[in-house]
């Protein structure tokens, strides 16, 4: 619960920087085109009186790929998935998951990447394509990262906790700039960025897609104000080989985009 309470606070992004718009999306993005990330998913972390949106994205009809700010434990807690939420102009559903998120653990230590699984497992459905590990991310690449936090920032940009839903999913580009290797606590994490861009709560969980296959998990940063730090994202390849396990995916199964 520590460790959940950490991410929710600290969600992702940065520092304050009073020059940027406050009128920006996702902050500082666009609307994703309504043929990409179909498999996003939308998590709604529900407890009491109050409700925590994260995203995640389906890469087997049962699992879900998220991160662990994304799950609430407790009798109070309820984790709805809700799928085909992009685009809106089809009918989305949703599923409560009532088993436990599998969470990565080494050495004792959890890490900050976790897969949900589906009570019924979603046929038919686009999912989203897990990296090809033969290539590396390097510094300067630029991965695609999707979500539905807020678009725009308060004063003096700090970021808006309660922000309304937006219209549309938002995408965002941003170059990869630095490769931390393992942080205690977190995991294995790279970073990215892009001038005046940023991600904000509620965009936690959903993936940076290079090449059209999911390169990371977008996961924690630096609380309260937008745009002087680069996003923090869980580098998926370094668990690759848990994911497939875990959800029985192997190296020759075709995964649809």
């Amino acid at each position: 619960m520590a460790l959940l309470k950490v991410l929710l606070l600290l969600g992702l992004g940065v520092s304050v920087n009073s020059g940027v718009s406050l009128k920006k999306r996702i902050i500082g993005g666009q609307n994703c085109q309504d043929t990409e990330r179909l498999y996003h998913v939308r998590l709604e972390i529900r407890s009491g009186d109050s409700t925590y949106r994260c995203g995640g994205s389906l890469i087997h009809p049962q699992w879900i790929l998220t991160a662990v700010g994304c799950w609430q434990s407790g009798p109070q807690g309820t984790n709805v998935a809700m799928l085909k939420v992009h685009p809106r102009s089809v009918i989305h559903y949703s599923q409560v998951i009532q088993d436990a998120p599998v969470i990565y653990t080494h050495d004792g230590h959890q890490h900050g990447i976790i897969l949900l699984k589906l009570q019924t497992p979603v046929p038919d459905f686009p999912l989203a394509r897990l990296p090809d590990c033969s290539y590396r991310l390097h510094i300067g690449d630029i991965v695609q990262l999707a979500g539905e936090g807020a678009t725009t920032t308060g004063p003096n940009n700090q970021r808006l906790t309660a922000a309304p839903l937006p219209a549309h999913l938002q995408c965002v580009d941003m170059k990869v700039i630095q490769f931390s290797g393992f942080i205690p606590t977190f995991g294995h994490v790279f970073y990215a960025e892009a001038s005046n861009k940023d991600i904000c709560y509620g965009d936690v969980g959903g993936g940076a897609v290079h090449n059209g296959m999911i390169y990371g998990v977008i996961s924690l940063g630096q609380p309260d104000h937008a745009c002087q730090r680069p996003a923090a994202i869980l580098d998926v390849c370094e668990y690759l080989e848990w994911i497939k396990q875990t959800t029985g995916i192997n190296k020759t199964e075709t995964i649809m985009k």
